[in-house]
């Protein structure tokens, strides 16, 4: 699992706990499938990915000043 969290650039505990609940995201499950089908028939699946480039942006990120990333007036917080 966290090969292919890696591969997609996902979080490991992300997939784990997708495969602890016994469901998949569609199209997380529709990367699998396709990887699995590239392999089975010999193809370079990382090179294809490789391609898109995939990256983990976080959620949530924040900058001084903003609460969760959400554009909004600046808080004019002292610290």
């Amino acid at each position: 699992m966290r090969s292919f969290a890696e591969l997609i650039g996902m979080n490991p505990n992300s997939v784990t706990n997708y495969a602890g609940r016994g469901e998949l995201p569609q199209h997380i499950a529709l990367v699998a499938v396709l990887v699995a089908e590239m392999a089975d028939r010999g193809l370079d699946y990382r090179n294809a990915i490789a391609k898109v480039a995939p990256t983990k942006k976080p959620r949530g990120a924040t900058r001084r000043g903003h609460f969760g990333g959400d554009r909004q007036a600046s808080l004019d917080l002292q610290s």
